[in-house]
């Protein structure tokens, strides 16, 4: 049977919001990065079917289109845009991986892009006929009991698992080390002077000491930053890759309980992993209790996980996220199989298995 494959990925560094991307469009963030992708695996743009970019917190119009078009794309190339919320990069490469396995396309760039920056300000309108009011979060459910802001399901998950303050710090520490030592300069698409991920950072015991509380052991070193950047793959056929990349051996996404959308991950990856020897794992942090969570109930060796720092080091730019973590795989999984995870709002968990060519 035919298996889909991933034969290049590349991304923009994540920046927090605020910083130098502040005031990039979508396209301008995005378009350069596919015609990366397109660049380092020979292909020229005529000869890509289909881009879908997930985009969770944008001003609609299709981005994907957008984005399309701004590198250069013909126009023939519709773009489908998704919204998974966190998961919505990975979900996108999962969407590629279907189209090509099914052979109803041969070459899909699929990834995502996200400006926390600048994303538009949300009104709901009042149903007693007041005047609009300002929200935050979207509602991930129907029943407002069980759809908790995500810092306060973090932290019911600390205390379920007993998790400690201490142990999400440490993990926090780690990721920051690791990404401070990682060059990853040859994944990254250098955009408005930044070639690097800006946030890693030395964190001390005095640091994490003084780090605002959000709600009970979280705090704003074990939660990861806002952020934007864009990130994405090209998938292609076995006719395309002729044994290049990695293969996209299995992938699923799940749903589970709303209220413990850390944990949604672990059904997912148990459908498609069945304990087999890893060389690599990229597991989302958007919490160091999520991925901690994550780590222990899917039974992964810590010390594959995130091998060049995660999400805690980087930042969270949400339709982006999942992209970046098939990206990561792509750059440092050098053989065997490698897997990548993410959690989303909503209880929803994506997860993605690789292999690289033997040889």
């Amino acid at each position: 049977m035919a298996v889909a494959r991933l034969i290049a990925a590349r991304r923009t560094a994540v920046v927090p919001r605020g910083g130098a991307f502040a005031r990039l469009s979508l396209e301008v963030l995005a378009a350069p990065v596919l015609q990366a992708c397109l660049t380092d695996a020979g292909i020229a743009p005529d000869e890509v079917d289909e881009v879908i970019l997930s985009n969770a917190l944008g001003l609609g119009g299709n981005p994907a289109r957008r984005v399309a078009l701004a590198a250069g794309l013909p126009e023939t190339v519709a773009g489908l845009t998704t919204d998974r919320q966190c998961a919505g990069g990975l979900d996108a490469i999962l969407l590629a991986k279907a189209l090509v396995d099914s052979g109803a396309a041969d070459i899909v760039l699929a990834g995502g892009v996200e400006s926390y920056s600048r994303r538009p300000l949300r009104l709901r309108t009042d149903p007693d006929g007041g005047p609009p009011v300002p929200y935050e979060q979207a509602p991930f459910t129907p029943w407002p009991d069980r759809d908790p802001d995500m810092a306060e399901a973090a932290e019911a998950l600390a205390r379920r698992l007993t998790i400690s303050r201490e142990r999400q710090e440490a993990w926090a520490t780690v990721s920051h080390a690791k990404a401070l030592a990682a060059d990853l300069t040859p994944e990254i698409v250098p955009l408005n002077g930044v070639g690097r991920d800006a946030f890693p950072r030395v964190l001390s015991p005095r640091l994490l000491a003084k780090a605002p509380v959000l709600t009970g052991s979280i705090t704003a070193a074990t939660a990861a930053v806002a952020a934007d950047a864009a990130a994405a793959c090209l998938v292609v056929s076995d006719r395309i890759a002729q044994g290049r990349g990695l293969a996209l051996l299995g992938a699923a996404t799940l749903g589970g309980a709303p209220e413990e959308p850390g944990l949604a991950p672990l059904a997912a990856i148990r459908r498609i992993w069945r304990g087999e020897a890893l060389a690599q794992a990229e597991i989302m942090e958007a919490y160091a209790v999520q991925a901690l969570a994550v780590i222990d109930g899917a039974g992964l060796d810590p010390q594959i996980v995130n091998p060049s720092g995660g999400g805690l080091a980087r930042g969270h730019p949400i339709g982006a996220s999942g992209a970046i973590l098939a990206v990561r795989l792509f750059h440092g999984l050098r053989q065997g199989r490698g897997l990548a995870a993410i959690a989303a709002a909503g209880g929803i968990g994506t997860a993605l298995l690789v292999e690289a060519p033997s040889g």
